[in-house]
């Protein structure tokens, strides 16, 4: 996944996936990110690039929520307790007034460990069995799951919440019904990607309820001002992202700088 910018700065990621390593409890996924100076090409940082991708992908999350959720926003659902839980928690409590986390997963042990984990002074964490219930008290509601059918769905979310879709990064994996994608100001992180690998867009495009020009806008028009976000209290927005190479060279530029 290279990118980079004129005059500027290369980076490249390497990654490597073998989901057969869960068997001995080796991560499935081992990346690496090499960051050289454009004008010269050398070397500028070599760093591990799980860690990277997870903050950087919360920190994305995080930014697209600073213009479409509500300035007021108070009460987060997480809704998976995999390895992006925490870094998306930390980060959307980092824009928005954040005090009650509740956090669902199919496996409450799991949950109950991550809970455990967060360090938010001020904020109640709480294990939730009830996703219904929950997707019904949410202002923000943020996923990461895997799941291959729709665990948001239209008729819990109530108005002016904002829904942050982060996992279901293939075309056959879906997190929100499609009545919630055809009623809600759909936002992406980029087009180009979204509409090829994004299950929650994919699915009820092939359903013929949705189509590309739904989509309001993508994160560099909401970064440019080409779209102001949020439009009314009561808007259901959504955030869909499938992740970019520029969000890596950003990330680790910003490492790199905090480490000079």
């Amino acid at each position: 996944m290279p990118a980079w910018q004129d005059g500027s700065d290369i980076g490249v990621k390497i990654a490597t996936v073998h989901p057969g390593n869960a068997a001995s409890g080796l991560p499935a996924v081992h990346a690496l990110y090499i960051l050289l100076d454009g004008k010269t090409g050398a070397h500028r940082a070599v760093m591990q690039a799980r860690s990277l991708t997870a903050r950087r992908t919360a920190a994305t999350s995080a930014l697209a929520s600073s213009f479409l959720s509500r300035p007021d926003a108070s009460t987060l659902l997480m809704v998976g307790a995999g390895a992006l839980a925490i870094p998306l928690i930390d980060a959307h409590s980092s824009v928005r007034p954040i005090r009650n986390v509740l956090l669902w997963n199919r496996t409450r042990a799991r949950a109950e460990h991550a809970v455990n984990r967060l360090d938010l002074p001020g904020v109640a964490c709480t294990v939730v069995d009830d996703l219904e219930d929950a997707v019904r008290q949410a202002d923000i509601i943020s996923t990461a799951t895997l799941s291959r059918s729709p665990l948001v769905a239209a008729e819990h979310v109530q108005p002016g919440t904002h829904v942050d879709l982060v996992g279901a990064y293939r075309n056959d994996m879906q997190e929100a019904d499609s009545d919630l994608m055809t009623g809600a100001s759909v936002f992406v992180d980029t087009r180009e990607g979204a509409l090829v690998e994004a299950g929650d867009l994919v699915i009820p495009m092939n359903e013929g309820r949705f189509k590309a020009d739904h989509i309001r806008g993508c994160l560099q028009d909401l970064c440019s001002g080409s779209h102001h976000g949020r439009t009314d209290p009561q808007e259901v927005t959504v955030f869909k992202s499938v992740g970019h190479a520029l969000e890596d060279l950003v990330a680790a530029r910003m490492v790199a700088k905090a480490l000079t």
